[in-house]
């Protein structure tokens, strides 16, 4: 049973600094957040949030409220493949709605198909920008040498399609199939990427298996996988076309306003 609640004592914000460092090693580079600012946010009614399972830190969350009456989660960090990750939001949500928020904002990286499967098909969230290298090149271990293009991903807190992800019947969350009539405007072929026509009412974005991998194994491919993802994907969304969705694990769904 995984229980979160608010953090305030140091003792709690050194745990959560130390678990953000086995999740991303970030070595001589600086962390996302320190332990003096997650203390000095927890005081001034920030987000600032831990995930405990067997009395075991196994999650954190640090956010700040940002314009356009929003919380904006700044970095979460949870063991993977137990649902931590998804009761950080859901508490999160909670937070948000007893103080009047209507949504929450975060930002991850479009080429990880984990993080956007998660925070688009199973939390209804849906990207607003695209954000090219946005924190400059990266050097924790997971990141090291890459460009740190990012999605602004919204989080509607009253919009129906999140307060069904919200429920506990996993029923009501909705398909992430593509429409029928979607066509290719990036594909994976052989592990590269491959660019198509983008001009359809909706259009597919693929993007790599395991891009953290392919950093290591083959950073040339890495790197054309970020170019074209930023070309296609950011291109169509500067046009104003809206990311409605993740389908198959594998896909943007990209469609026309």
């Amino acid at each position: 049973m995984v229980e979160v609640r608010e953090l305030h004592e140091m003792a709690e914000f050194e745990q959560v600094d130390a678990l953000f460092d086995d999740i991303w090693h970030f070595g001589t580079g600086a962390p996302p957040i320190t332990i003096e600012l997650m203390r000095a946010l927890a005081h001034a009614g920030g987000y600032v949030a831990g995930a405990f399972e067997g009395g075991r830190l196994v999650g954190g969350s640090v956010g700040f409220l940002a314009s356009g009456n929003a919380l904006h989660s700044h970095v979460t960090g949870a063991a993977a493949g137990r649902g931590i990750g998804f009761a950080l939001k859901l508490h999160q949500r909670r937070w948000a709605l007893e103080r009047g928020l209507e949504r929450i904002t975060w930002t991850y990286d479009p080429l990880m198909r984990r993080n956007a499967h998660f925070n688009l098909a199973k939390l209804g969230a849906r990207p607003r920008e695209y954000l090219p290298c946005f924190y400059g090149v990266m050097d924790d271990a997971i990141n090291q040498g890459d460009e740190s293009d990012r999605l602004l991903a919204v989080w509607t807190l009253s919009d129906p399609r999140v307060e069904a992800v919200a429920r506990p019947d996993a029923s009501a969350r909705p398909s992430d199939g593509p429409p029928p009539d979607a066509v290719v405007a990036l594909a994976d072929v052989g592990g590269r990427p491959v660019a198509g026509p983008g001009d359809a009412g909706t259009v597919l974005v693929a993007v790599p298996a395991d891009i953290a991998g392919l950093r290591g194994a083959d950073p040339g491919t890495a790197k054309a996988w970020r170019h074209a993802v930023r070309d296609v994907l950011g291109g169509l969304m500067a046009e104003g076309r809206a990311v409605t969705g993740f389908s198959g694990k594998s896909y943007y769904v990209v469609e026309k306003k």
